[in-house]
């Protein structure tokens, strides 16, 4: 072996943890910087709507146009994590639980655009276009019919507000998070909120507010899209195996690997956009991608989570509240929706149906994304305002 050869090992060998520790130091930045912009949203909320926040709140008090604000944010993102942390800031600020849980429910569906789209993908080839929006937008009939069962129980009963309230109670001591003690969180995200409120000092306290929203939704934005790439770089490999090891092994084992898939790529746009393809080309039927979708769902919502911890004062109790709606609401879906047998089959028949009109007319699929991300959410807000 020639010197030149041997000393080609060490440096292979050493590149890669190089890399990964930088990487691993770029998320902990990352995670950073969205925690202390989720503060800056519930911060800038507060200043911003003041005496206001009343008539603002019963604008928004409409569930079915929370709903609407939730769907479309998430569909023009493509992000649900980004939309749900942004309403966890909002509720820090001040925005009351009861307006905040169907934007949640709205993000949902927003989030399932993303699968839709790369079905697209597949369009040249009619028996695979078929397949592959057929796995796609099973996604999206469970996400509407969760919203059709649970939205009139929460607007009659406020089931899961009352529930999250109730899990809040057990894990809070009575006093506003951070109030009591120290908020490690709060000792070092506040000095970057107090600097930029000392730097835009001189507006107004309205166009203060709305700086800071401005900014801490352009940040959550940024640091979330950088979090998911990082994120798959280390972890996609993993996840991969993991969703191979899961298939065909029973819907417990294929939820819990959606849900432990999409808390390590940071996307369920991204576990469930993965499966469409081996659907499409015939690698695996929609039955057994069906369990993993839906444990995407319930792996998303540790964004939220993670968001919540960034509150401090006295609505860090409802941040976390509104945080655990996103996870008891996706929760309560899959056992509801796919436990019981009659419903279960209602997201494969409908999108097995669509699909089969899709693939012979594919105008179809392009006026089904429309109609049901933007124009029929957008022409029920221009009816009811």
């Amino acid at each position: 072996m020639t010197l030149s050869q041997s000393n080609q090992v060490p440096v292979n060998a050493t590149e890669l943890p190089t890399r990964n520790w930088q990487k691993w130091l770029l998320l902990v930045l990352l995670v950073y910087v969205m925690l202390t912009a989720v503060g800056m949203i519930g911060s800038g909320f507060k200043v911003a709507t003041g005496e206001h926040a009343k008539t603002l709140f019963s604008f928004a008090s409409n569930p079915i146009l929370g709903l609407i604000i939730g769907m479309v944010a998430t569909a023009l993102i493509q992000s649900s994590s980004t939309v749900t942390s942004i309403i966890v800031g909002m509720v820090a600020g001040g925005l009351p639980v009861s307006i905040a849980v169907p934007m949640m429910m709205g993000a949902n569906i927003g989030t399932s655009i993303t699968n839709t789209l790369v079905s697209l993908g597949h369009v040249t080839n009619k028996e695979e276009f078929q397949r592959a929006f057929n796995a796609a937008t099973i996604h999206d009939f469970f996400n509407v019919l969760s919203v059709i069962i649970f939205l009139p129980i929460e607007i009659a009963f406020g089931v899961l507000e009352h529930l999250s309230a109730f899990v809040v109670s057990l894990l809070h001591t009575g006093e506003a998070m951070g109030v009591s003690g120290i908020n490690p969180i709060k000792l070092v995200t506040q000095p970057v909120i107090s600097q930029v409120s000392a730097w835009f000092s001189f507006l107004p306290e309205v166009y203060l507010g709305l700086v800071k929203i401005l900014l801490g939704i352009g940040l959550i934005v940024t640091s979330i899209t950088f979090m998911g790439k990082i994120m798959k770089s280390l972890m996609v490999g993993k996840a991969k195996e993991l969703l191979h090891k899961s298939i065909g092994k029973g819907p417990v084992s294929g939820i819990t690997s959606g849900a432990l898939m999409t808390v390590l790529v940071q996307s369920s746009s991204t576990t469930t956009s993965l499966v469409v393809p081996l659907v499409g080309t015939g690698i695996l039927k929609v039955r057994d991608i069906y369990p993993f979708t839906l444990g995407a769902n319930v792996g998303t919502c540790i964004t939220a989570l993670i968001a919540a911890l960034g509150i401090s004062g006295e609505n860090s109790g409802f941040a976390l509240q509104i945080a655990l709606v996103h996870l008891l609401y996706n929760v309560l879906a899959v056992f509801v929706i796919y436990g019981i047998s009659f419903l279960r089959y209602i997201p494969l028949t409908l999108s097995y149906k669509l699909s089969l009109k899709v693939a012979e007319r594919k105008i179809y699929g392009f006026g089904y994304i429309a109609g049901l991300f933007f124009v029929v959410p957008l022409s029920i807000i221009f009816v009811t305002m």
